[in-house]
């Protein structure tokens, strides 16, 4: 088969696109030909990882996958060759206490397709027969694969970790990430008035269109004093964020009088300060959160069908222009998802 792998670390000019060999289903694995594979910022870091990383060689990279079943294990019942399906980019072993208690992103062993694994950004792709989700009907491929990770990121966010109520503002930083896009469809969904932050006007007016009331440039304004403007002072309830450094430091002071900043991740660096009187005297409460469950993907794929949400594909590149695609991400043109066909 075709694929792009890795087998070094130092720079966009290492994936490279060439033939290796077709994956074999193990007894409770299936084969899924790829009709689509998304990027997201995994792959910006492999890019960007320096030169003498150390890593399993070769890597097929590649988690938000979509596809049709084209074989199956001899333990695999329930599906037939042939079946669309999207992957849920989770892998767990199904035995410990974290999975039996439907927090499968907390299992000691959890690794994610393409991160341990051979991912999508191949041809054809082996994984568990649990991580196999019908692909919604009104859906093309490219479109089912712009959902797996960063919706049910974005939800574990939102409604699991934040606990977010009808009513209630939520502050949506990098609106025009994966996660951003997630983000803002999903709070709209539970009934809240949203306020986006991006770094251009073109994604800020996408953000728009996508459901958000009230955007912020935080290249142009302060973030929090802009928040808290367009609050009437008050700060918002929940922010959803992953860019990390000053903005991280600014999404904590919108908050609001208890309100809850949630976090899967801190694309512009991991470093940032806080003023603990603030802090504690706010009643604020600062959530970390890592990836999402099968159950939640299970719950928000439904949305998805009735048109209630929608991925948003920025763009469709084919598999031997992966470096034209991650550049593209690298400078973060993007507005949603990059989607590689094979």
């Amino acid at each position: 088969m075709k694929a792009v792998r890795m087998h070094e670390s130092g720079g966009v000019d290492k994936f490279i696109y060439e033939e290796a060999p077709d994956p074999q289903p193990s007894h409770n694995e299936v084969v899924v030909r790829v009709k689509g594979c998304a990027l997201n910022h995994l792959e910006a870091w492999a890019a960007k990882a320096p030169p003498g990383s150390t890593f399993p060689k070769p890597r097929i990279l590649g988690s938000d996958v979509a596809g049709v079943v084209e074989a199956l294990g001899d333990a695999v019942g329930g599906w037939e060759v042939g079946a669309p399906v999207l992957l849920h980019p989770g892998i767990s072993c199904h035995r410990c206490q974290a999975c039996f208690n439907a927090r499968d992103n907390l299992c000691s062993s959890y690794g994610l397709i393409g991160q341990g694994f051979d991912g999508g950004l191949a041809e054809f792709v082996a994984v568990p027969a649990a991580n196999l989700i019908p692909k919604p009907d009104n859906l093309s491929f490219e479109e089912a694969a712009a959902i797996p990770l960063t919706f049910v990121t974005a939800w574990h966010m939102i409604v699991t970790r934040a606990g977010l109520r009808r009513g209630e503002t939520v502050l949506v930083n990098a609106a025009g990430s994966g996660v951003g896009v997630a983000a803002i469809q999903i709070a709209k969904l539970y009934g809240a008035r949203v306020i986006a932050s991006a770094g251009s006007e073109p994604k800020l007016d996408k953000a728009r269109e996508l459901g958000a009331d009230e955007v912020v440039n935080y290249t142009t304004h302060k973030l929090a004093e802009e928040a808290r403007r367009l609050t009437g002072g008050r700060g918002v309830d929940v922010v959803v964020e992953h860019v990390g450094g000053e903005v991280f430091e600014e999404s904590v002071r919108a908050l609001a009088r208890d309100g809850r900043l949630v976090t899967c991740g801190a694309t512009a660096g991991p470093q940032a300060t806080l003023n603990v009187t603030r802090f504690f005297m706010g009643h604020q409460t600062i959530l970390g959160s890592f990836m999402g469950t099968k159950a939640e993907l299970l719950a928000a794929i439904p949305y998805f069908a009735s048109g209630a949400l929608r991925p948003v594909v920025d763009r469709v590149y084919p598999l031997s222009q992966i470096r034209e695609a991650v550049q593209r991400m690298l400078a973060r043109e993007q507005f949603g998802k990059i989607v590689l066909v094979p």
